[in-house]
């Protein structure tokens, strides 16, 4: 057979050694000539197309044929959403599934498979994959036994606009949805409901969110998210304001401006600020102060406070 006969047998990016097999390949011959123009395994039994970087849709659709009767879900399903989380699942290495029908329990050692029921209105299609909804997904992130933190940067980012993966979007759901969500008697629902009282649905960044948290974790409580005016009626915005001592505390994304105007705005910006009535001392934290050096921060603002 002609190796071109193989790219025919693909199915969105993912050839199945089966269909293969089935179209009258021999096993061996099937094998070596995989190996020899360069196919990448992605599981077993499913191959990528040489050439193709192995991305998180093929990943998860070489599972998804191999076993139809999955969902995705979890972070992979949130990242298919576009919804941040602190480790993306495109840099994870285990794919997050349901199953629905509670029958699988393990499908290799790179996929964690959740046995839980799925109604159909739980379920989308999302980039032709079988995928839950985006309330369904959150929910289970808050219901789960990972990190707090993992848990709200997932669902502050599903409640706000943001920029993911260089593409703009609009808020994906609300707090009134997820908590109508959170109603299904699922292991966790307690937790998952106790979480959602944390969330500040105006966050802009999951550093924002991060430090937020450890804010609140170290007996400090600031306003969020705040609205301010300059002496000449321009608005500003805060990401945090202690208003009794006058402190304001901005949070820096990892996105850097990248030109001499953006850095101009920037500097502006934050002398515009310290223009505000309600401003005495404005401190500036970058992400990696947040989520490297929380220590440090706290210890500051606190400093700052007294």
């Amino acid at each position: 057979m002609a190796g071109t006969e193989l790219r025919a047998l693909v199915q969105g990016g993912v050839l199945l050694t089966s269909v293969a097999l089935e179209a009258g390949w021999v096993p061996r011959t099937l094998t070596r000539r995989l190996r020899s123009e360069g196919w990448v395994r992605l599981h077993a039994g499913a191959w990528g197309e040489p050439g193709c970087g192995p991305d998180l849709p093929i990943r998860l659709r070489a599972v998804q044929l191999l076993k139809p009767g999955l969902v995705v879900s979890h972070r992979s399903a949130a990242s298919l959403w576009r919804i941040e989380t602190l480790t993306p699942a495109r840099d994870a290495h285990t794919l997050d599934f349901t199953d629905p029908g509670l029958a699988i329990r393990r499908e290799g050692t790179r996929v964690l498979v959740h046995r839980m029921p799925l109604a159909a209105r739980e379920i989308a299609v999302r980039r032709g994959l079988r995928v839950t909804h985006v309330n369904r997904t959150v929910a289970d992130l808050l219901r789960s036994a990972g990190p707090t933190d993992d848990a709200l940067v997932a669902v502050e980012s599903a409640l706000t606009r943001r920029t993911v993966d260089r593409v703009r979007r609009a808020p994906l759901t609300s707090a009134a949805a997820l908590a109508a969500e959170l109603d299904a008697p699922l292991l966790g629902a307690s937790r998952a409901r106790g979480r959602l009282k944390l969330v500040d649905p105006g966050a802009g960044s999951p550093a924002e969110t991060i430090a937020r948290l450890r804010l609140h974790e170290a007996g400090l409580r600031p306003e969020s998210q705040v609205e301010l005016r300059t002496p000449d009626g321009r608005r500003r915005f805060l990401d945090f304001l202690f208003r009794a001592e006058g402190l304001a505390v901005e949070i820096e994304g990892y996105a850097y401006h990248g030109s001499r105007e953006a850095h101009r705005k920037d500097i502006d910006r934050f002398n515009q600020v310290l223009r505000c009535p309600e401003v005495r001392l404005l401190l500036r934290y970058t992400a990696a102060d947040v989520f490297q050096r929380p220590e440090r921060m706290v210890d500051e603002i606190r400093a700052a406070l007294k």
